[in-house]
Formats: C-alpha cells, sequence, structure tokens
C-alpha cells in the first residue's frame, strides 16, 4: 500500500520584509526641513535686530594751530560793535595781626570811620570843604578828611557820596557804633535837614594814655605780611565770582590800601592787634570774544569759526609802565585800558557736535570722506558703524556717538 501525503491549500506569496532606512525616511525629512527653518528664522531675526540696534562712531581731531603770542591790545568799559570789551571786578576786605611790642609811649589818636553823606535837599550838587565839621548821634563832633562833592537829586532819589570822617578830639570815648550824622553848617537852614549823613560800619582808632611802640621797622614788615595777605584773599574771592565765560589774568589787578591802622586800645599783653584794609579792581574780559579777536590777529585770512586758546589763563597779562600810574590813581574812573598778552599757546577750532550728527544722519558709508571735506576746522576724522557689513550710518541721532579728541 503506497501511501500519500495530504495536501492542504498553498499558502499565500507575501512581498519581502522592508529594509530600516526605507521606514525612516519621511520622518528624517521632516527633521531637517524644521532645522532649515529655525535656521533661516534665526538668520532673519540676526539681522533684524542688527538693523534696529547699528550705531556709529565717530571720532575727529580738530583743526589747531601752535601761536606765541606777545600781543598789544586796547579795551574798552563801554561795549561797542568792534572794540573789544572788559568788566570790573571790585571787592572790599581787611587783614588784622597782633605784633610783640616791647615798649611803651603816650598816643593820643583820633577815632575814624566811614559814613555817607545824602543829599535831598535838590537836583544842585553841593560842595563841601576839608574838615566840614559833623555832629553825631551820640552828640560829639566829627570831621571830613577831604573835600566833596555831594551830587544832587534824581528824581526823588537822594544822591549820595562816602566820606572817611575822623574824631574832633582824640580818645576812647569817640569810638561808637554807626551813627546819624547832621551837618554843623547848615544850622538854621534849610539844608540842615536835607542833608544827612549814616555810618557804613563803627567808627572806632580812638585812644588818648600809654600804648605799646610799634618801630617803623616792625610796621613796615607787618604792612608787608598784611598786604600779601589781603591781596591773596581778595583775589580768591574775586575768581570765585567771576561769571561764566569771563576771564580774570592774576596780572590784570590792582590792590588799593587805606593806611594801616593801630588799635592801641584794644592793646593787650604788649600785643598791638593791626588791620589793613583794601579795595581790589580786577578787569574782566569775556573770554570768547577775546579769543577771537587774538585769532584774528594771528591766522591770515580767519573767517570768525568758533575757536578757543588752550591755556588761556596761563598767558601773561601786562599793563604798560606809564599806564600802570595813572591806572593805580584812578581805578575808579577807568573806561578804557591797553594791556599785552604773551606766551606760547595753541588756537583750536570748536566742532558743532550736533550739526555733524545730524549731517551724517542715514548717510551711505562711501559718503563719509565727502561729508568731512565740507568741516575745515575738523583735521582728521575716522567712521566706525556696527555692525560691520552696515553700508549706511543709522538716521538716528541716538545712535550716532560724536567724540572730539581736543587737547587736555
Amino acid at each position: 500500500m503506497v501511501k500519500m501525503k495530504h495536501q492542504g491549500r498553498p499558502e499565500p506569496l507575501l512581498p519581502p520584509p522592508a529594509k530600516n532606512n526605507d521606514k525612516l525616511r519621511p520622518r528624517a525629512f521632516s527633521q531637517r526641513g524644521l532645522w532649515v527653518v529655525a535656521v533661516v528664522s534665526l538668520l532673519f531675526l540676526f539681522f533684524a535686530l542688527s538693523y534696529f540696534y547699528s550705531s556709529a562712531t565717530v571720532t575727529v581731531n580738530p583743526k589747531m594751530k601752535d601761536v606765541v603770542l606777545n600781543e598789544n591790545l586796547s579795551a574798552t568799559l563801554d561795549v561797542g560793535e568792534e572794540a573789544l570789551p572788559f568788566d570790573e571786578i571790585v571787592i572790599s576786605g581787611e587783614e588784622n595781626k597782633m605784633v610783640q611790642t616791647t615798649q611803651q609811649k603816650e598816643v593820643a589818636v583820633q577815632a575814624t570811620g566811614v559814613i555817607v553823606i545824602y543829599n535831598a535837599y535838590s537836583s544842585a550838587s553841593q560842595i563841601l570843604a576839608i574838615n566840614t565839621r559833623l555832629e553825631g548821634s551820640n552828640g560829639k563832633i566829627y570831621k571830613t578828611k577831604k573835600a566833596l562833592v555831594v551830587p544832587g537829586m534824581n528824581g526823588k532819589t537822594p544822591g549820595s557820596v562816602e566820606a572817611e570822617i575822623y574824631a574832633s578830639i582824640a580818645g576812647e570815648e569817640y569810638n561808637s557804633d554807626p551813627l546819624d550824622f547832621t551837618i554843623l553848617g547848615f544850622k538854621g537852614t534849610a539844608r540842615y535837614s536835607k542833608f544827612y549823613g549814616r555810618s557804613k560800619d563803627q567808627i572806632t582808632g580812638g585812644f588818648k594814655g600809654k600804648a605799646p611802640l610799634i618801630s617803623d621797622a616792625d610796621k613796615l614788615t607787618a604792612t608787608n605780611d598784611l598786604k600779601k595777605s589781603l591781596q591773596t584773599k581778595l583775589y580768591q574771592k574775586a575768581t570765585g565770582q567771576i561769571p561764566s565765560g569771563f576771564i580774570l589774568f592774576k596780572d590784570a589787578v590792582f590792590l588799593n590800601l587805606d593806611d594801616i591802622n593801630i588799635d592801641n586800645a584794644a592793646a593787650k599783653d604788649n600785643m598791638l592787634p593791626l588791620t589793613l584794609k583794601g579795595t581790589l579792581y580786577g578787569f574782566l574780559f569775556n573770554e570768547e570774544k577775546l579769543t577771537q579777536k587774538i585769532a584774528e590777529d594771528n591766522i591770515s585770512g580767519f573767517d570768525g569759526s568758533p575757536v578757543y586758546l588752550s591755556n588761556i589763563a596761563d598767558l601773561i597779562f601786562s599793563f604798560p609802565d606809564e599806564d600802570n600810574i595813572s591806572l593805580t590813581n584812578n581805578l575808579a574812573d577807568v573806561k578804557n585800558i591797553n594791556f599785552n598778552l604773551s606766551g606760547a599757546t595753541k588756537i583750536i577750532w570748536k566742532i558743532d557736535e550736533n550739526k555733524l550728527t545730524g549731517d551724517l544722519l542715514g548717510k551711505a558709508k562711501k559718503d563719509f570722506k565727502q561729508i568731512f571735506a565740507q568741516y575745515p576746522d575738523i583735521d582728521l576724522a575716522a567712521l566706525s558703524i556696527s555692525p560691520f557689513w552696515k553700508m549706511s550710518i543709522p538716521d538716528k541721532a541716538k545712535d550716532i556717538k560724536v567724540i572730539v579728541n581736543y587737547p587736555k
């Protein structure tokens, strides 16, 4: 018997299994696309931010000219269109010193002071002779040291003049706090109540009796020390009051001194107090106008551009000898002065930073040299733009920084 194997239904045919890389291809393509989009987006954002945050820095060196001055100049108190003007500063003060003495002597000293005499009588001026007698509100008699002219009234405002006075008799009893005064010579007339005086300060210095004796040599030494100290103090005070834009040269000052005052009444234990009063007169100059004048005289074809001097305060200021004498004697009435300025300095052109910034706004980088050529007051200029690939200057002033290398 032949045995036969049983055959069932045939198996269906299946496709071969797929390879791994064929299964992942759609997903890999999707990831690469996302990366490309991300990179492009970042680049776009970077360039956009670079545009919004771009900046420019302009560094310039101003034009300069070295000059050695030996310039004679004139100035006037009355400001004119062509004249160089000057102004005045007047400051008064005093300095005190105690001096050791070894001897005594009998002295008789009259008290002194300064008063203001007023004319409320008429618009006509009034002459007062030297030694005009004045009666103080303390009942004592004082006299004027010099002849005076009291100005007349200006409308309803009394005319006035300062006057130095001294006591008619030596002694401490004439020392006083501020007083009111009448003019004895006008008593019994309409002028008596219309001419009057008032102290500016205390009346001091009156003494009679034994007092410490100071030698002429010690007095001279003390006076010179007080003068130096007073001049330094008043000059420092003056420089602190100079208006902005003005300059006071250290040698453009004069010091007028009163006679040294020896207060015998205040002497104690052979220590004698000395007081020196004085008034400092200084001549102020508008720095801009003075610099312009110097530039006009020292630069051929100067066009009036804004300039300054690098060390103007260090220049040597001096008056001609003949003017020194007349100025010292008549400082309060000076209207015109002649002077000399000498020394080495630099004339430096000022750069209008706002105008330069405005001319650069939004301009192409390649146009920078052409713009710079329009500024004859600039000697050298450099431009730096960030980011470096930008080919134009920012169009907003806040994004442009101008650095001017002015000499120190």
